[in-house]
């Protein structure tokens, strides 16, 4: 019995390595986000910095892969008028505008997401 016991242990041990290398390796068959293909990537037509002249830094709680990124990245650019980019390791977006945004409207576009607004600071103001 004891020898059933070792081997189903050794087994999970091993299933687990081999688990962690695939994902490494990029082959896992999902991620966080259920799914191991790249999520495609929302472009944004209008990519003139001085056609927005609000800048803000969002702090974004919950996301753990580059698809969290994406999935971030998508949810602010289908805004009308807004470009954002994100940085995972910071767990913050910068967002550009066409017009001002408030904290309120940026959270109920993270409303039906995975993903948690954390803040909403505007850096800066270029209207003339």
């Amino acid at each position: 019995m004891d020898k059933i016991i070792i081997a189903a242990g050794l087994l999970l041990i091993i299933y687990a390595f081999w688990q962690t290398v695939q994902r490494f390796r990029g082959r896992a068959k999902n991620s966080c986000c259920g799914t191991a293909e790249a999520v495609s990537v929302k472009k944004v037509d209008d990519t003139d910095p001085s056609h927005y002249p609000y800048r803000y830094t969002l702090q974004i709680d919950h996301m753990k892969c580059s698809n969290c990124a994406r999935n971030v990245e998508n949810l602010l650019n289908s805004m009308p008028g807004v470009w954002g980019r994100v940085d995972l390791g910071k767990k913050e977006a910068d967002v550009r505008t066409k017009q001002s945004v408030s904290e309120a409207e940026f959270k109920t576009a993270f409303k039906d997401s995975a993903y948690t607004l954390k803040s909403c600071t505007l850096v800066s103001d270029y209207r003339s």
